[in-house]
């Protein structure tokens, strides 16, 4: 009955700390960069876009293919920044538990 209790305690823990990492995920912003810092992308933790800054020199009517492609590489760039962050923060409050390996959190 212990280890039923003490598991429910655990639980609970783990709770508290998956809340504690989804509001700072929230509340986190990450940039990405493409093109040398031609375009900058900014965009919360959990991947919604905040904001876009174009280097003027990229305004030529012939190079607007090219400042598309650069403006989804820099959000790419930004997205993979932010789940590098997510994915080692849960690593860190998931050590020591038994979890299978690939097991993506929060569910």
């Amino acid at each position: 009955m212990r280890d039923i209790m003490g598991m429910m305690g655990k639980v609970k823990e783990m709770q508290a700390k998956m809340e504690k990492m989804q509001a700072e995920i929230a509340s986190l912003e990450v940039e990405g960069k493409s093109g040398g810092g031609l375009v900058t992308v900014t965009m919360t933790g959990k991947g919604d876009l905040k904001g876009v800054k174009i280097d003027p020199s990229l305004f030529k009517e012939d190079e607007i293919e090219i400042l598309e492609d650069l403006i989804v590489a820099a959000h790419k760039d930004a997205k993979d920044k932010a789940e590098a962050v997510m994915a080692e923060k849960t690593k860190e409050m998931t050590a020591g538990l038994p979890i299978p390996p690939g097991m993506k959190l929060p569910f």
